[in-house]
């Protein structure tokens, strides 16, 4: 509605000078939001469509067919849209793209997924790094981390295979319904420490 936004804006100039009608204020705007979160996801994914980066299948067809086979695989809802969204950080964070997915998806997920999206650029490595003169063990240095074995099958079962133009891969809007049901979930977040109802119990978001 027109005019609606700036009806709800505040207007302190400086963060110390606002009250807690201010800030209630901008929670609430944060939660209608943050709300648009799962429609501006599957937007970025969009973004990867085109771009191969030297593979046989785009960036957006490898994304989907590694989530296509994790979900064939009988994975939950979670571990597939990690599966989706592993490589979402290649337009921006062309260099640690794994550090970027982790971060949009670690205030949503367990600490398992989340733990093997942002390794999973280090364990992918096993495949290739030795063919540019890297270590294709660097994954190593995590051997005795309780998730290692968790990041390897998600590398070597759905992530290094899935770049095959004639595989049978599903469609994005597939996936949506799953990615609006993961980032309705808030598990994660400093704004949920103070979240305590008058006992001490945390409270639901």
């Amino acid at each position: 509605m027109p005019g609606s936004t700036k009806a709800m804006q505040t207007s302190f100039t400086a963060m110390r000078d606002a009250s807690r009608e201010d800030y209630q204020q901008i929670a609430h705007h944060s939660i209608e939001f943050g709300s648009g979160l799962p429609g501006r996801v599957m937007g970025h994914l969009e973004i990867l469509a085109g771009d191969t980066g030297g593979y046989a299948v785009d960036r957006l067809t490898h994304s989907l067919q590694t989530a296509t086979r994790a979900q064939r695989d009988g994975r939950d809802d979670e571990y597939v849209v990690c599966a989706l969204l592993h490589d979402i950080g290649d337009t921006l964070a062309c260099f640690n793209h794994a550090d970027l997915a982790a971060t949009i998806l670690e205030p949503f997920v367990s600490e398992k997924n989340h733990w093997i999206v942002k390794h999973h650029g280090i364990f992918q490595g096993y495949y290739f790094f030795h063919h540019l003169d890297l270590d294709r063990d660097m994954r190593d240095r995590f051997r005795d981390h309780p998730y290692w074995k968790d990041c390897a099958e998600f590398c070597e079962k759905y992530d290094q295979n899935s770049f095959d133009p004639a595989y049978d891969t599903l469609a994005l809007e597939h996936f949506g319904p799953l990615v609006e049901s993961v980032f309705a979930s808030l598990k994660k977040s400093i704004y949920l420490e103070g979240a305590t109802d008058q006992a001490g119990n945390s409270e639901s978001p």
